[in-house]
Order: C-alpha cells, then sequence, then structure tokens
C-alpha cells in the first residue's frame, strides 16, 4: 500500500521531468536561425571576413592562429552545420590541429553563423570537397 502512495506521489514528477524541451527553447539553445531560415553565401562571404578570417584566413585556407575551412576535415560528412553553429556559440576545444581551442565568438548571430556555414560549403565544393 505505501509504495503505491510513493508512486502516485511521484508519477507527476517523473512525467514532468521527461517532458520534452520547447522546440523553440531548444532552436535558441542550439544556436540555431528560424526554422526555415536559408543561408546567404554571398551575405556569408561578407561575415565570413568580418568575423572568422582572422584566423581562418581571408579565403577560409587558414593562417597561423586558426586551421583552414576549406579543408575535408570540415566536410559535411565531417563536421556538419550544427558543429559549426556549436563553435560559433560554445567555443571548440583544439582536437585536428595545433592551433589551440576557439574561443566563442558571441557577436555572431544564429543568422550570420548560417550565412558563414553557405559560404564555407560553397567554397568546398569549388574545392572538390564534398
Amino acid at each position: 500500500m505505501r509504495l503505491k502512495i510513493y508512486f502516485v506521489l511521484l508519477m507527476p514528477l517523473l512525467i514532468y521531468a521527461c517532458e520534452q524541451p520547447d522546440p523553440e527553447q531548444r532552436r535558441i539553445a542550439l544556436h540555431l536561425p528560424p526554422v526555415g531560415f536559408k543561408g546567404d553565401a554571398e551575405q556569408g562571404s561578407t561575415d565570413f571576413k568580418q568575423y572568422c578570417a582572422s584566423c581562418h584566413g581571408q579565403d577560409g585556407l587558414g593562417t597561423q592562429q586558426g586551421p583552414p575551412l576549406i579543408h575535408q576535415t570540415y566536410s559535411p560528412s565531417h563536421h556538419a552545420d550544427l558543429a559549426f553553429h556549436m563553435a560559433v556559440k560554445d567555443g571548440v576545444r583544439s582536437h585536428h590541429w595545433a592551433f589551440g581551442d576557439m574561443q566563442p565568438v558571441p557577436d555572431v548571430s544564429p543568422e550570420a553563423t548560417q550565412h558563414i556555414i553557405a559560404y564555407v560549403r560553397r567554397e568546398q565544393r569549388k574545392a572538390g570537397i564534398q
């Protein structure tokens, strides 16, 4: 009997704890643009030069401060677009290269990040990276 009472009292708590997060909150937490937003490679080129080129090079081919993004290591099959969003939001611990950790870039919005991704993917395709 006592076990049934505990079960009845704890069941609402368990149900609440297992609820899915609000999709909008999840989108924001993952640093994603609005649903349906499409990145523009031309705008991404401008945003890349403003936010990324100092470390990753004017053409995404790397510098002494950061790795090349136009490289097989960052192909869509190895680093999905979400990885770029997470890197901008949270930074990245150095793992492929010896450039040190990438710090978060809080001034770059999810929309700008999506534009940058469109630019990087376009340049990767031009370089034969699939």
